[in-house]
């Protein structure tokens, strides 16, 4: 199983980023995936859970700011944040869900 983040980097507050979660070793189009971040000193925080079925569930922080996505044809998932803000910084993570699969993460920083 791997998954390999992409698309992190540094942006201003109120900016947008779509990080991408690569994926293979596993039957992609019948497994749900999992976004989470962790910001610097603390612990791992859920972002989202996108679903083979195509429902996404999203931690309230992020509704209506992040957008989750995925193509059952390049085993791959996505995370679309907009309007980010500075409490937003963090390493994001994508996961297999049900297994404790992760891929190494993708930094985001959100600074003026």
């Amino acid at each position: 199983v791997q998954l390999v983040e992409s698309g992190g980097g540094l942006v201003q507050p109120g900016g947008s980023l779509r990080l991408s979660c690569a994926t293979s070793g596993f039957i992609f189009n019948m497994s749900a995936i999992i976004w989470a971040r962790q910001a610097p000193g603390k612990g791992l925080e859920w972002v989202s859970d996108i679903y083979s079925d195509g429902n996404i569930y999203y931690a309230d922080s992020m509704k209506g700011r992040f957008t989750g996505s995925r193509d059952n044809a390049k085993n791959t998932a996505y995370l679309q944040m907009n309007n980010l803000k500075p409490e937003d910084t963090a390493i994001y993570y994508c996961g297999l869900a049900g297994y404790d699969d992760w891929g190494h993460g993708t930094q985001v920083t959100v600074s003026s």
